[in-house]
């Protein structure tokens, strides 16, 4: 056993900051070695890091493992920096429907009070999206969702907003982290009686406005023809399931008063329950995570089944395309959303000048395509929406000329508005929602609406592998992954010349054949593509969230019939994924 662990386990045993019981458990652990050699040295070869989003990790009790004492670490931090910017202000809290999820916010918010800043928490379990939306409406400093996304069941987190909205990005993501990493007493983190906190007003129950305010911003802002889904909307036949997260009470409500009435969620799912009981994961970019809504959707003949995460940011989608399940990617829900927004504005005359349509680096370029058709303008950022988010700030604060018209990234996120800034699955459900109705009305699923879409733009497929390496030897192997590959020898990749290769943690794009080098005007991070000579791309990274790694690949099709395309893009990318696993295998 390292030493230096066993000493660090050790001083959590004898501090009395820690609760008895709580120091009871790692003592239980100590007088179980070496039998608990391993789970001690999870829990404390490392203080959990702070990431560029937060928190997000396994609950229990050690310096690597989500707990009130990290949660209140994470807040104090927070609020450091906070009050560096701001003297004085307020902060909103919200959380999921994760074991432990609504103790946490209680420890955050009581954080915040002990600080002087006002705490605004929701009374009930609350999407991200609304989290997001209310920083913005309270104009708070910013916020914390607790939330661990669709992580599984032991898992649980913490998300950290700024005071627009996103979440925090740089130079203040590194602020927060030098801040959380500094707090090395204890002692230092101020707190207080929740109770007390509550019943002195320095902690308040966020306004039920708030809530009918974002329905509100659904209705007029996201959905476009609302007449259209207030006369017509029972006729699309809805099947939901929340899987035990956060997305009931207001997926359920969004749908009923837009006129969607012909609405079905699954009762076994409805529930939040933090051991999701149903399901393997809570992801509905799996599709056997959606399994319950599908069986129900062919069952009854209905249109389409809808799935979102815990936290109530991600949507999944499958049509009903003639009795058969037809499973949709992120990629193709974003791009039938962003071309039924646009279609319309131009139609109605409602686009704004200058539209933009905002993207992750490894989200399809279908909508590059779509986007310019309607005259507008696509601009990528690296992966997560705080990117995007900041993207949007930047261009408020510089007075561009550009209008936000939609955001989404391939990992089934999509933000319609900008009124909240973080992906969005309930006004996503919304939105697709009208979109499904619309060519419902003209006789057409939304399989045939996309095949359009391909039809006239070519046909784009993208897929993910996503490898899993657990613990101390997985991130040694993923970091020998992104090195190989950074260092790859070779001009051919399963049969692709590659014709640039580009390095998004140096910032530097080298043109293979000249080894020109030339600079990427991009935030550093972890990422690696490869452009082949067929226009063909394959980016690679690790998870910033979860014990994987990445490789996204995106293949065009633009020659023979749509059927020949489709089936060559596949063939493609099967020869592609081939030879990720076998190489990744090797290292």
């Amino acid at each position: 056993m390292d030493q230096s662990i066993l000493a660090h386990a050790s001083q959590w045993v004898s501090n009395t900051y820690f609760d008895e019981a709580d120091r009871a458990e790692i003592k239980n652990l100590i007088d179980s070695l070496p039998k608990s050699e391993v789970e001690l040295n999870e829990r404390f070869y490392r203080d959990l890091e702070f990431g560029t989003g937060g928190l997000r990790a396994p609950m229990g009790m050690g310096s690597n493992r989500m707990n009130k004492y990290n949660v209140r670490r994470a807040t104090q931090g927070l609020v450091n920096m906070m009050l560096k910017y701001e003297k004085s202000g307020s902060a909103v809290v919200s959380y999921d429907s994760r074991n432990n999820s609504f103790a946490f916010a209680k420890e955050v918010a009581s954080v915040f009070a002990a600080n002087g800043i006002k705490a605004y928490l929701f009374k009930q379990l609350t999407p991200t999206p609304v989290l997001s939306f209310a920083v913005r409406q309270y104009k708070a400093l910013g916020g914390v969702m607790i939330t661990a996304s669709h992580n599984p069941p032991i898992y649980n987190g913490f998300k950290a907003f700024w005071n627009d909205g996103g979440q925090v990005v740089p130079p203040v993501d590194k602020e927060i982290i030098n801040a959380y990493n500094n707090l090395t007493n204890w002692n230092e983190i101020k707190t207080t009686s929740f109770d007390e906190a509550l019943s002195s007003g320095k902690i308040e129950w966020v306004k039920d406005e708030i809530v009918e305010n974002y329905y509100k911003v659904v209705e007029t802002k996201v959905i476009q023809d609302q007449k259209m889904c207030l006369e017509n909307g029972s006729k699309l036949s809805i099947v939901y399931t929340n899987l035990h997260g956060t997305g009931e009470v207001y997926c359920q409500a969004v749908a009923q008063r837009l006129g969607f009435k012909n609405f079905y969620s699954i009762p076994e799912q409805a529930e939040p329950n933090g051991n999701f009981p149903t399901v393997k994961s809570p992801n509905p970019e799996d599709a056997e995570a959606l399994h319950m809504a599908v069986q129900r959707m062919i069952s009854t003949n209905a249109d389409i089944a809808y799935g979102t995460d815990p936290d109530g940011d991600r949507l999944g989608v499958v049509i009903n395309n003639k009795g058969t399940p037809y499973y949709i990617n992120g990629n193709q829900i974003a791009a039938i959303m962003i071309y039924y927004v646009m279609k319309y504005k131009t139609e109605h005359k409602t686009m704004p000048s200058n539209p933009l349509v905002i993207k992750s680096i490894v989200t399809s370029p279908i909508q590059n395509a779509i986007v310019e058709h309607f005259g507008g303008t696509v601009q990528d950022t690296l992966t997560g929406f705080k990117w995007m988010a900041g993207l949007i700030r930047q261009h408020e604060l510089n007075n561009s000329k550009y209008n936000f018209v939609f955001a989404s990234e391939e990992s089934f996120g999509y933000m319609p508005h900008a009124e909240g800034r973080d992906k969005d699955g309930v006004s996503s459900l919304a939105l697709m929602s009208e979109a499904a109705l619309y060519y419902k009305l003209q006789g057409k699923n939304l399989v045939e609406a996309l095949d359009e879409i391909y039809e006239q733009f070519g046909f784009f497929y993208e897929s993910l592998v996503s490898l899993t390496y657990e613990g101390i030897a997985g991130t040694q192997k993923i970091s020998r992954i992104m090195e190989f590959f950074r260092k790859y020898p070779e001009s051919l990749f399963a049969g692709e010349e590659i014709i640039e290769k580009e390095d998004y943690q140096t910032l530097q794009k080298t043109n293979v054949k000249t080894q020109v080098i030339t600079q990427i005007e991009m935030t550093k991070s972890n990422v690696l593509s490869f452009t082949f000579k067929s226009g063909n791309k394959l980016f690679l990274r690790p998870s910033g969230t979860e014990p994987k790694i990445k490789f996204y690949t995106m293949v065009r099709v633009t020659e023979g019939d749509l059927k020949s395309k489709k089936e060559n893009a596949l063939a493609r990318v099967e020869i592609i994924e081939k030879e990720i696993k076998q190489l990744c295998e090797k290292i």
